[in-house]
């Protein structure tokens, strides 16, 4: 199956980041000859534009980077890069896409010109915000764009999505705290970050805990370091965490609720505390009025609950309305798994659901 060739032909060629010549060489090649219009709308990005003669548009998404990993699936098409993976699933995005544009270039007439998008930077910097800020949406007319993850455990074959929050806003948690060492036997000559870190840290979980209202948050540490030596104060503690949240009042929240602790941490403890936010990805939040009108058209199976992992397609819906959904993989190894690996005739499934949205999106 072409779909197939395609995708362990991307599995092969994993490139990182926005430095993706040979996908996009692949890709360019592959949408060759067919009846659309190619182009590249900013570095590592790819688009196929098919003009059925309509005044509007809509967009199908697919993210093209990969993830430094060491692949040890020892599949006959792995990795050829040493330390590179498609181990999220992209390369599958890919080839659906790629098998819904010679599918699209066989049609003579749609209720709307399509636009494929082929994205850089999903797992790093966000590659969907710069995109969107080329302005090619508004220039094309594009009214709704749609994107499709692979999603282990869920039931293979069968497409998932669910009205609101669907994917969590996150954004990763940097504390360094200062103080200043003396030996144990002298710590009153010293300020001690350790002690002031505990603070924070518990702190901060009573934060997350006790934070009015019913809303998912997740406000959590998973490395936390302080000094060198048993017998002298820690004149630096190192934290790195994460803040979740499916509503920006409650994110707003959490994170000002953090940053007031450092302050009263560094008033009570002597201590220079330092936070520090990046700017993450927002929520994927699925409109709604868009839901019900797709779920009319073609079958969706709802999930009981949204995902706590983030995803920068949260980027465009802040752009135009749009839908994430979710091809279900069945029993798996996880995203992101050095041995992440699935049956490839599920993408097939994707394709179809691809082209009944395109075909019947009015």
């Amino acid at each position: 199956m072409r779909i197939i060739e395609d995708r362990r032909a991307l599995h092969r060629i994993p490139e990182l980041d926005r430095n993706l010549p040979k996908t996009m060489a692949y890709l360019q090649e592959a949408l060759s000859g067919l009846n659309c219009q190619v182009f590249s709308p900013m570095e590592g990005a790819l688009c196929a534009w098919f003009d059925f003669g309509q005044e509007q548009a809509i967009a199908f998404r697919a993210d093209a980077d990969a993830l430094p990993i060491a692949e040890t699936t020892g599949a006959a098409y792995a990795s050829c890069h040493p330390g590179a993976m498609h181990a999220c699933g992209h390369d599958g995005h890919m080839a659906i896409l790629l098998e819904l544009a010679r599918r699209l270039s066989k049609k003579r007439e749609l209720a709307n010109n399509v636009l494929l998008v082929f994205q850089p930077a999903e797992e790093t910097t966000g590659g969907a915000r710069d995109l969107c800020q080329t302005g090619i949406f508004s220039r094309r007319g594009v009214r709704a764009i749609f994107g499709l993850h692979l999603w282990p455990g869920l039931e293979a074959g069968v497409i998932h999505s669910r009205k609101g929050a669907m994917m969590a806003r996150s954004s990763e948690v940097t504390v360094d705290i200062y103080g200043k060492s003396a030996h144990i036997a002298r710590a009153g000559q010293g300020i001690d970050a350790l002690a002031a870190g505990a603070e924070l840290y518990r702190r901060a979980a009573e934060l997350e805990k006790n934070y009015p209202g019913q809303d998912f948050r997740l406000l959590k540490f998973g490395l936390f370091q302080s000094g060198t030596v048993r017998n002298a104060l820690s004149a630096h503690t190192h934290l790195e965490g994460t803040l979740r949240a499916f509503r920006d009042p409650v994110f707003e929240g959490l994170r000002e609720g953090l940053l007031e602790i450092g302050r009263e941490v560094e008033k009570s403890r002597g201590t220079r505390v330092e936070i520090t936010f990046s700017d993450g990805y927002g929520a994927v939040w699925n409109p709604e009025d868009l839901y019900d009108q797709v779920a009319a058209m073609v079958p969706i199976a709802p999930l009981a609950a949204p995902a706590l992992t983030a995803e920068d397609f949260s980027w465009y819906q802040r752009y135009l309305p749009g839908l994430f959904f979710f091809l279900g993989l069945g029993d798996t190894p996880a995203l992101h798994a050095s041995n992440f690996s699935f049956d490839e005739t599920i993408l097939t499934k994707g394709a179809d659901f691809l082209e009944a949205l395109a075909v019947k999106f009015p």
